[in-house]
């Protein structure tokens, strides 16, 4: 099976679409998640409580659906990141990038020499156990392995521009929750300084010819971010997918189970 170059769908001009995981890791989810044809996944171990052996199970299970890897380490820290790609992830989220020189620090640990310093263990997860010459399988680790820059946090917007220009930055993602609460404005989406610092975030991705994606809860706003020129959509995640629609069947059954009138005595004079 070909390695998925995740660095080369974030540059492609298709709108890529993925979904999220928070919660749920069943051996099974990465043919479930594949039969609605996503791009990609984004998982999540900032707040999700999944460990390093949970993450390359989940990510082992995305192969088997041929899915692309994103994965948000819990933190900027060199372990973090080169252990999450050891385990075999496609391309890392990171959390909070708030600098230039931040943004060349985590490509440094991602990259392999003469890219970066990321540490060298060959024929493991990462490349799929595919036994080959070391120059080659190095330089197609950096080719393929993708770094989104989660932009969250007023720093971020402030030197957004730099942060944008740095090699190796592939797409440039909003994490809007924490941006709302780093503006001081908590959730809310439709604040003028939220949307003018998201707007500037816009303005860099287009100028640096980067991708700009977003989390959405639902299709209709995964549809209107598309309008606004963001080409990377994440739809919801999984515990809030199965938790809708749990709520909206229950739902529908209560409503339709209504008691029904008692016709006892109806035939009595």
């Amino acid at each position: 099976m070909t390695i998925p170059n995740l660095k080369r769908l974030f540059a492609s001009d298709k709108t890529k679409i993925g979904h999220s995981i928070f919660e749920f890791n069943s051996p099974g989810l990465g043919q479930i998640i594949a039969t609605a044809g996503v791009d990609f996944v984004f998982l999540d171990m900032e707040h999700s409580g999944f460990g390093i052996a949970e993450t390359k199970q989940a990510i082992f299970g995305l192969r088997v659906g041929n899915i692309p890897a994103l994965v948000r380490p819990p933190s900027n820290s060199y372990h973090h990141i080169a252990r999450a790609l050891d385990a075999g992830a496609d391309g890392l989220a990171m959390p909070m990038v708030g600098s230039r020189e931040e943004a060349e620090h985590i490509v440094s640990c991602m990259k392999y020499p003469p890219m970066g310093n990321r540490g060298v263990a060959l024929t493991i997860a990462h490349d799929h156990y595919q036994p080959g010459k070391p120059a080659t399988t190095l330089a197609a680790a950096n080719r393929r392995t993708a770094f989104v820059a989660l932009i969250e946090t007023e720093e971020g917007v402030n030197n957004i521009d730099s942060i944008a220009a740095v090699k190796g930055v592939d797409c440039l993602w909003i994490g809007h929750f924490d941006l709302s609460c780093s503006l001081g404005i908590n959730g809310q989406f439709d604040h003028p300084d939220f949307l003018n610092a998201t707007a500037k975030i816009a303005r860099a991705a287009k100028k640096h010819n980067k991708a700009l994606g977003r989390l959405t809860a639902d299709a209709a706003g995964a549809i209107e971010l598309h309008k606004q020129g963001y080409d990377v959509l994440c739809y919801s995640g999984d515990l809030w997918v199965y938790q809708q629609a749990l709520i909206a069947g229950i739902t529908e059954i209560r409503d339709g189970c209504k008691p029904l009138k008692s016709n006892k005595g109806a035939n009595k004079k």
